[in-house]
């Protein structure tokens, strides 16, 4: 078996080690939901809790909201829109500033998220969590170990 060198050299890829720890909770979560019958990407779902819990927003504080650029959140949000879940207009204090809100549709995902698929995926990942002990590179080992043992797939399925 190949050295993971990412886990090995510590520190010095602190930052590289989350993105993988961050891209295989965001693979194992779009499994979950698609299980539940969730067919959106798993990466829309923090911009539709956002907007469910704090209503309509601009695309700066939903920026804010969500601690990812704006740039990220226009490209996020053109398919999110597409798909029917968001509508947007202009603010109407300052019509430069485009506000979004949940649609209809978007109400109801969100509500059926809530219910069927968000309850799996805290639960399993808090599952995956459970054991971490000592400091964080243990603790980042001790999550990766856990999500390549247990995905959360196979978590919700047990």
């Amino acid at each position: 078996m190949v050295e993971d060198v990412v886990r090995e050299l510590g520190h010095l890829s602190l930052g590289t080690r989350l993105k993988r720890i961050g891209e295989t909770l965001q693979a194992q979560t779009q499994a979950v939901l698609a299980a539940h019958g969730f067919e959106q990407p798993a990466a829309w779902f923090p911009l539709l809790a956002a907007l469910d819990r704090l209503g309509a927003l601009s695309v700066g504080e939903l920026s804010q909201a969500v601690g990812v650029s704006q740039p990220v959140i226009t490209r996020s949000l053109r398919g999110v829109e597409e798909d029917g879940l968001v509508e947007s207009a202009a603010d109407e204090e300052d019509r430069r500033v485009r506000r979004v809100a949940l649609s209809l549709k978007g109400r109801d995902l969100v509500r059926c998220a809530k219910r069927e698929a968000w309850p799996a995926i805290e639960a399993t990942v808090t599952q995956a969590c459970a054991g971490l002990q000592g400091d964080l590179l243990a603790q980042l080992a001790a999550l990766e170990d856990a999500l390549s043992d247990a995905p959360l797939l196979q978590r919700t399925r047990a």
